[in-house]
């Protein structure tokens, strides 16, 4: 089994608790499942372009006329597209470690996403019709978030955008372990709900180890 991490938090680990999700995950599936192979995308190492002109011409501009020829300009622009759209494709477990940032992903993230969630890069769109090029089988998302949020919160952008992306390239499977009230200033039960958040972060990849 082939597992893709994506981190989108700039912080050490001991100032991150979406990463301490992340930790806590991966060595319960190891444990779990010594035999899964992983990759690790780290967006603040791997910086995602903004989605440019160019780049989204080179995106689309085939979908529409099946006989355009990129140019050198746009041929250049879907260079991170597509290396990180080919480890996405190999993937059988993605799983996103991020804050919550104004009630939604970082932009690092969404940038990420508006490379690799793409026709012709995870999925070829056949008439109204969208047809995968990858083989995901569950989405893991790992977050954190200063304020508290109840389930289906209009607030939540994040979990939002997560599930409309990889729901529209056929995943549908997306787990969450949420630790949420971490903002210790302003409330008093965050260590409670980060403790929750781990305890899910367990289920989950216990859960995930037995997919392969």
């Amino acid at each position: 089994m082939n597992v893709l991490q994506i981190c989108a938090n700039p912080k050490p680990t001991e100032e991150s608790v979406s990463k301490q999700l992340l930790t806590t995950f991966f060595s319960t599936l190891v444990d779990k499942n010594p035999d899964i192979e992983m990759e690790m995308i780290d967006l603040y190492t791997e910086k995602p372009p903004y989605l440019s002109y160019p780049g989204y011409r080179a995106i689309w501009n085939p979908v529409y006329d099946a006989d355009y020829e990129l140019s050198p300009e746009e041929e250049a622009a879907l260079h991170y597209a597509r290396k990180h759209a080919e480890q996405l494709n190999a993937a059988d477990v993605v799983v996103i470690s991020t804050p919550m940032w104004n009630f939604g992903p970082p932009a690092i993230l969404k940038a990420w996403i508006d490379q690799v969630i793409a026709p012709n890069i995870t999925y070829r769109l056949m008439g109204s019709r969208v047809e995968p090029l990858h083989h995901i089988k569950k989405v893991v998302l790992l977050v954190s978030s200063g304020y508290s949020y109840k389930e289906d919160d209009p607030r939540d952008a994040l979990t939002a955008n997560i599930r409309s992306a990889f729901g529209l390239i056929g995943v549908e499977d997306i787990d969450i372990a949420w630790a949420d009230s971490q903002s210790y200033h302003l409330l008093e039960d965050g260590e409670e709900h980060k403790q929750w958040a781990m305890e899910m972060a367990v289920e989950i990849a216990e859960d995930v180890a037995e997919l392969g």
